[in-house]
Protein backbone atom coordinates (compact mmCIF):
# COMPACT_ATOMS: atom_id res chain seq x y z
CA UNK A 1 0.00 0.00 0.00
CA UNK A 2 1.12 3.38 -0.92
CA UNK A 3 1.76 5.98 1.42
CA UNK A 4 2.38 9.44 1.73
CA UNK A 5 4.03 10.88 5.24
CA UNK A 6 4.17 14.51 6.28
CA UNK A 7 6.11 15.10 9.81
CA UNK A 8 8.24 18.29 10.23
CA UNK A 9 9.76 16.43 13.02
CA UNK A 10 12.59 14.51 11.98
CA UNK A 11 12.72 11.55 14.48
CA UNK A 12 9.14 11.29 14.38
CA UNK A 13 8.86 11.18 10.43
CA UNK A 14 11.87 8.69 10.72
CA UNK A 15 10.01 6.36 13.24
CA UNK A 16 6.65 6.65 11.48
CA UNK A 17 8.52 5.07 8.10
CA UNK A 18 10.34 2.91 9.75
CA UNK A 19 6.74 1.44 11.51
CA UNK A 20 5.23 1.83 8.41
CA UNK A 21 7.69 -0.46 5.94
CA UNK A 22 7.62 -2.82 8.59
CA UNK A 23 4.15 -3.51 8.36
CA UNK A 24 4.45 -3.65 4.32
CA UNK A 25 3.61 -0.37 3.48
CA UNK A 26 5.44 1.55 0.97
CA UNK A 27 6.47 4.79 1.66
CA UNK A 28 6.79 6.64 -1.62
CA UNK A 29 7.37 9.89 0.32
CA UNK A 30 8.63 11.35 3.89
CA UNK A 31 7.99 14.79 3.30
CA UNK A 32 8.06 18.19 5.93
CA UNK A 33 6.30 20.90 4.70
CA UNK A 34 2.85 21.63 3.17
CA UNK A 35 4.59 22.47 -0.47
CA UNK A 36 6.46 19.24 -0.53
CA UNK A 37 3.12 17.73 0.42
CA UNK A 38 1.35 19.34 -2.12
CA UNK A 39 3.59 17.94 -4.62
CA UNK A 40 4.39 14.32 -3.22
CA UNK A 41 -0.17 14.08 -3.37
CA UNK A 42 -0.41 15.50 -6.82
CA UNK A 43 2.45 13.08 -8.51
CA UNK A 44 2.79 9.80 -5.95
CA UNK A 45 -1.20 9.10 -5.99
CA UNK A 46 -0.54 7.57 -2.76
CA UNK A 47 -3.52 5.32 -1.63
CA UNK A 48 -3.44 6.75 1.80
CA UNK A 49 -1.88 10.40 3.30
CA UNK A 50 -0.99 10.40 7.11
CA UNK A 51 -0.20 14.21 8.12
CA UNK A 52 0.29 16.45 10.55
CA UNK A 53 -1.59 19.50 11.11
CA UNK A 54 0.96 21.99 12.07
CA UNK A 55 3.55 21.79 8.91
CA UNK A 56 6.45 24.37 7.57
CA UNK A 57 6.37 27.26 6.57
CA UNK A 58 3.28 28.60 8.99
CA UNK A 59 3.18 25.73 11.49
CA UNK A 60 -0.66 26.61 11.45
CA UNK A 61 -2.65 24.31 9.87
CA UNK A 62 -0.55 24.01 6.51
CA UNK A 63 -0.88 19.88 6.92
CA UNK A 64 -4.54 20.02 6.85
CA UNK A 65 -5.27 22.73 4.09
CA UNK A 66 -3.45 20.66 1.94
CA UNK A 67 -4.63 17.26 2.22
CA UNK A 68 -8.36 19.13 1.91
CA UNK A 69 -7.04 20.93 -0.90
CA UNK A 70 -5.64 17.49 -2.18
CA UNK A 71 -9.06 15.74 -1.48
CA UNK A 72 -10.78 18.68 -3.62
CA UNK A 73 -8.67 17.37 -6.39
CA UNK A 74 -8.98 13.96 -5.78
CA UNK A 75 -12.37 13.56 -4.28
CA UNK A 76 -12.06 10.31 -1.86
CA UNK A 77 -8.31 10.66 -1.21
CA UNK A 78 -7.57 8.49 2.15
CA UNK A 79 -6.42 11.17 4.79
CA UNK A 80 -5.04 9.87 8.20
CA UNK A 81 -4.53 13.20 10.37
CA UNK A 82 -1.82 12.99 13.47
CA UNK A 83 -2.08 16.27 15.34
CA UNK A 84 -1.49 17.18 19.02
CA UNK A 85 -4.82 19.38 18.99
CA UNK A 86 -8.38 18.92 17.77
CA UNK A 87 -8.61 21.50 15.16
CA UNK A 88 -12.09 21.81 15.09
CA UNK A 89 -12.98 23.92 12.18
CA UNK A 90 -10.90 22.00 9.23
CA UNK A 91 -11.64 18.48 11.14
CA UNK A 92 -15.35 18.98 10.46
CA UNK A 93 -14.59 20.03 7.24
CA UNK A 94 -12.36 17.06 6.18
CA UNK A 95 -14.96 15.27 7.47
CA UNK A 96 -18.40 16.90 6.05
CA UNK A 97 -17.22 16.33 2.28
CA UNK A 98 -19.17 12.58 2.44
CA UNK A 99 -16.16 11.19 0.46
CA UNK A 100 -15.06 8.79 2.83
CA UNK A 101 -11.76 7.68 3.83
CA UNK A 102 -10.38 10.07 6.81
CA UNK A 103 -9.07 9.90 10.16
CA UNK A 104 -8.31 12.01 13.09
CA UNK A 105 -5.51 10.66 15.95
CA UNK A 106 -4.03 12.47 18.28
CA UNK A 107 -0.66 11.85 18.53
CA UNK A 108 0.00 11.40 22.34
CA UNK A 109 -3.18 8.60 22.79
CA UNK A 110 -1.33 6.55 19.94
CA UNK A 111 0.17 3.62 22.06
CA UNK A 112 1.14 1.05 19.91
CA UNK A 113 2.08 -0.06 16.83
CA UNK A 114 -0.68 -2.11 15.81
CA UNK A 115 -3.39 0.88 16.82
CA UNK A 116 -1.67 3.15 14.44
CA UNK A 117 -1.63 0.38 11.50
CA UNK A 118 -4.86 -0.51 12.13
CA UNK A 119 -6.26 3.39 11.56
CA UNK A 120 -3.87 3.80 8.29
CA UNK A 121 -5.79 0.37 6.86
CA UNK A 122 -9.45 1.04 8.08
CA UNK A 123 -9.10 4.80 6.70
CA UNK A 124 -6.80 4.06 3.33
CA UNK A 125 -9.98 1.02 2.89
CA UNK A 126 -12.67 3.72 3.12
CA UNK A 127 -13.53 3.64 6.72
CA UNK A 128 -12.88 6.15 9.65
CA UNK A 129 -10.75 6.07 12.70
CA UNK A 130 -11.50 9.28 15.10
CA UNK A 131 -9.84 9.24 17.93
CA UNK A 132 -12.54 9.33 21.01
CA UNK A 133 -11.92 13.03 22.38
CA UNK A 134 -11.75 13.99 18.83
CA UNK A 135 -15.40 13.01 18.36
CA UNK A 136 -16.09 14.54 21.75
CA UNK A 137 -15.20 17.82 21.18
CA UNK A 138 -16.67 17.62 17.97
CA UNK A 139 -19.70 16.11 18.95
CA UNK A 140 -20.05 19.00 22.13
CA UNK A 141 -20.92 21.91 19.72
CA UNK A 142 -24.41 20.32 19.55
CA UNK A 143 -25.54 18.31 22.44
CA UNK A 144 -27.83 20.52 23.16
CA UNK A 145 -29.17 21.74 19.87
CA UNK A 146 -31.70 19.85 18.67
CA UNK A 147 -32.10 17.31 16.61
CA UNK A 148 -29.29 16.15 19.07
CA UNK A 149 -31.03 16.65 22.11
CA UNK A 150 -33.33 14.27 20.98
CA UNK A 151 -31.03 11.07 21.40
CA UNK A 152 -30.70 9.49 24.78
CA UNK A 153 -27.49 8.88 26.66
CA UNK A 154 -26.72 5.36 25.46
CA UNK A 155 -27.34 6.38 21.85
CA UNK A 156 -25.13 9.10 21.98
CA UNK A 157 -22.51 6.24 23.29
CA UNK A 158 -23.56 4.09 20.28
CA UNK A 159 -23.44 6.93 18.12
CA UNK A 160 -19.70 8.11 19.41
CA UNK A 161 -18.66 4.74 19.01
CA UNK A 162 -19.20 4.03 14.81
CA UNK A 163 -18.00 7.52 14.42
CA UNK A 164 -14.37 5.97 15.90
CA UNK A 165 -14.67 3.17 12.61
CA UNK A 166 -15.79 0.51 15.27
CA UNK A 167 -18.18 -2.66 14.45
CA UNK A 168 -21.40 -3.82 16.03
CA UNK A 169 -19.54 -6.26 17.31
CA UNK A 170 -17.23 -4.21 19.33
CA UNK A 171 -19.75 -1.86 20.04
CA UNK A 172 -21.92 -4.64 21.84
CA UNK A 173 -19.01 -6.36 23.68
CA UNK A 174 -17.55 -2.28 24.72
CA UNK A 175 -21.07 -1.35 25.95
CA UNK A 176 -22.14 -5.01 27.06
CA UNK A 177 -24.97 -5.42 24.72
CA UNK A 178 -25.96 -7.48 21.76
CA UNK A 179 -25.45 -6.77 18.67
CA UNK A 180 -29.39 -6.69 18.00
CA UNK A 181 -29.29 -3.79 20.46
CA UNK A 182 -26.75 -1.95 19.13
CA UNK A 183 -28.60 -2.01 15.83
CA UNK A 184 -31.63 -1.16 16.92
CA UNK A 185 -30.10 1.89 18.92
CA UNK A 186 -28.48 2.64 15.18
CA UNK A 187 -31.63 2.81 13.86
CA UNK A 188 -32.84 4.96 16.02
CA UNK A 189 -30.68 7.72 16.17
CA UNK A 190 -30.50 7.96 12.24
CA UNK A 191 -34.48 8.22 12.67
CA UNK A 192 -34.08 11.17 15.41
CA UNK A 193 -31.33 13.00 13.09
CA UNK A 194 -33.55 12.78 10.16
CA UNK A 195 -31.11 10.55 8.06
CA UNK A 196 -31.27 8.03 5.27
CA UNK A 197 -30.94 3.94 6.14
CA UNK A 198 -27.41 2.46 5.11
CA UNK A 199 -25.89 -0.41 4.97
CA UNK A 200 -22.46 1.36 4.28
CA UNK A 201 -21.31 2.44 7.88
CA UNK A 202 -18.52 4.70 6.76
CA UNK A 203 -21.18 6.87 4.68
CA UNK A 204 -23.73 6.75 7.55
CA UNK A 205 -20.91 8.22 9.86
CA UNK A 206 -19.81 11.20 8.05
CA UNK A 207 -23.46 11.96 7.07
CA UNK A 208 -24.16 12.02 11.04
CA UNK A 209 -21.15 14.59 11.61
CA UNK A 210 -21.76 16.48 8.50
CA UNK A 211 -25.49 17.05 10.14
CA UNK A 212 -23.94 18.03 13.29
CA UNK A 213 -22.04 20.44 11.87
CA UNK A 214 -24.83 22.52 10.50
CA UNK A 215 -25.35 25.76 11.83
Amino acid sequence: MRVVLAEDLFLLRDGLVRMLEAYDFEVVAAVESGPELTRALAEQRPEVAVVDVRLPPSFTDEGLQCALAARRDRPGLPVLVLSQHVEQLYARELLADGSGGVGYLLKDRVFDAEQFVDAVRRVAAGGTAMDPQVISQLLARRVRDRPMARLTPREVEVMELVAQGRSNTAIASRLVITERAVAKHTSNIFGKLQLPPSDDDNRRVLAVLAYLDRG
